[in-house]
């Protein structure tokens, strides 16, 4: 089934959903961000991994400071159209500390 933007309920929860970034070829899931309806319409139209962040109050597209860009091959929307999936092409690590994924802390 497709979706369009119309379809993602931006409302439910305070105007972003979630989305998690997955590495394309190695299904490895890379990071988790937000997303708007803006920066959603930036991604689909660019190709690359946009989003809001909550920080810093501003859309940003991954990798315009770093140079680490995510090329998106497929955004894939759940059952309920509040949560999404940017399957990509990274340039290099995702996250911000240089490792090629953010979810490398072990919870004690």
């Amino acid at each position: 089934m497709e979706k369009t933007i119309d379809d993602i309920d931006f409302e439910k929860s305070g105007g972003l959903v979630p989305v998690i970034v997955q590495d394309a070829n190695t299904k490895d899931v890379l990071t988790l961000a937000y997303t708007n309806k803006e920066s959603l319409e930036l991604a689909k139209k660019s190709g690359n991994s946009w989003f809001w962040s909550r920080s810093r109050n501003k859309l940003w597209m991954k990798g315009e400071e770093s140079g680490n860009t995510q090329k998106i091959k497929e955004i894939l929307v759940d059952c309920d159209s509040d949560a999404i999936i940017y399957l990509v092409e990274p340039s290099g690590p995702a996250c911000h500390l240089g490792d090629k994924v953010c979810f490398h802390n072990n919870l004690k």
